[in-house]
């Protein structure tokens, strides 16, 4: 960030500090589009995004004190915008019904399609994916996390982590192929 954005953060954290409700606005519309690209990698749909997002920024707002201003403001943002999309995903895992393992099935590489996809329809891809696979597919792939962190973090073993994110590989793979093929059929 720049000096002068980081000058701008300052004296709106300073603001939502004394619960002021232009300073909060403000600093939820400078890190929206932020916010709102991590929530949507780990939500199924743009409403659960949104909800993902109001929760973590309500969080943001009630503990601010705890904030280390020696850190990027954004990387305690993002940290809490994943807690947020993880306890999302623990509060609603009874709800999601797990796909068949036949489903998860790897077919035959057909080469790197990634490099030929627009980011919104990869993000389409990847919320298409079951609750579980999308969550530890984007902590490991996109996140960084290890395979220890991811089973710590959603209560699973090292193994089912392991699991978790080939199926999604392979799902992801498969979606890709498949969409690749249906669209050099349009062009024919």
């Amino acid at each position: 960030m720049s000096e002068t954005v980081s000058k701008e953060v300052d004296l709106l954290l300073q603001g939502c500090l004394k619960s002021d409700r232009e300073a909060q606005r403000k600093l939820y519309k400078l890190f929206y589009g932020y916010a709102m690209s991590i929530s949507l990698r780990y939500s199924k749909d743009t409403e659960e995004a949104r909800e993902v997002l109001n929760d973590g920024f309500l969080k943001v707002f009630t503990k601010l004190e705890q904030y280390d201003r020696q850190k990027p403001f954004k990387l305690w943002l993002r940290r809490i915008l994943i807690n947020t999309a993880l306890d999302n995903y623990r509060h609603n895992l009874k709800h999601y019904h797990l796909s068949d393992i036949t489903a998860a099935e790897p077919e035959a590489d057909t080469g790197d399609v990634l490099q030929q996809l627009n980011y919104e329809h990869l993000l389409g891809l990847v919320q298409a994916l079951s609750p579980a696979y999308r969550a530890v597919f984007n902590l490991y792939a996109i996140d960084g996390y290890t395979h220890e962190e991811i089973a710590e973090t959603l209560g699973i073993s090292v193994g089912t982590s392991k699991s978790n994110l080939a199926k999604a590989r392979a799902n992801l793979r498969d979606k890709l192929t498949k969409s690749r093929i249906d669209e050099y059929k349009q062009h024919i």
